[in-house]
């Protein structure tokens, strides 16, 4: 797999989770720790992708 590929699937896993965030914090009852699970999964993605673009 390319490096510009692998990029491209980051970014699509980055934003899938920004979805689920989105519509978790719109949830009535969500569980707090899921929610901070998918956050933190989030922010993991966007510092691999932050570290490979540069």
């Amino acid at each position: 797999m390319s490096l510009s590929s692998h990029l491209i699937e980051l970014k699509k896993k980055h934003q899938h989770l920004s979805t689920e965030v989105e519509q978790a914090q719109r949830a009535p009852g969500v569980d707090g720790l899921h929610l901070a699970e998918l956050k933190k999964q989030k922010l993991k993605l966007k510092e691999e992708i932050e570290r490979l673009s540069s």
